[in-house]
């Protein structure tokens, strides 16, 4: 068998997962872009195994501690999606760009100018227990 069936085969599979890692929104449809481009890895990996004929099969034994690897990394990424889901309403990672929980409230300027962001006053701090009781809400 030749190698250049197996690396054309690989490369249009870690293609396709990285065109889905840029281009898509959800984030369970990112992990498993994430996976087509592990699974284009082992191919790899695999192919060359063959191909060089080596005596101890490097290229599968690491080949099964990626395939490891990636359960767990899938396993992880599903729990914190699913977290992320149940707390925010959505899997869309657009939405997620802001997950510190930050108070709304505006800094206040020093005397000499400066800003106050660095010194931790907040211009408003009855607006502070407000915003948390409007997350707990949300998130109840």
């Amino acid at each position: 068998m030749h190698l250049a069936y197996p690396a054309v085969l690989a490369v249009l599979l870690f293609c396709t997962g990285l065109y889905g890692v840029l281009a898509r929104r959800n984030a369970i449809l990112v992990l498993m872009s994430v996976e087509l481009m592990l699974n284009a890895v082992n191919l790899n990996l695999v192919a060359f195994d063959v191909w060089l004929r080596d005596a101890l099969h490097a290229g599968q034994a690491l080949t099964l501690f990626t395939i490891a690897i990636a359960a767990a990394e899938i396993g992880i990424g599903l729990a914190i999606v699913l977290a992320v889901h149940r707390n925010r309403g959505s899997a869309d990672i657009d939405r997620l760009r802001d997950t510190a929980e930050t108070d709304e409230a505006e800094t206040l300027p020093d005397d000499d100018g400066a800003d106050g962001a660095a010194l931790g006053t907040t211009a408003d701090q009855a607006t502070a227990p407000a915003g948390k009781a409007k997350k707990a809400e949300a998130t109840a």
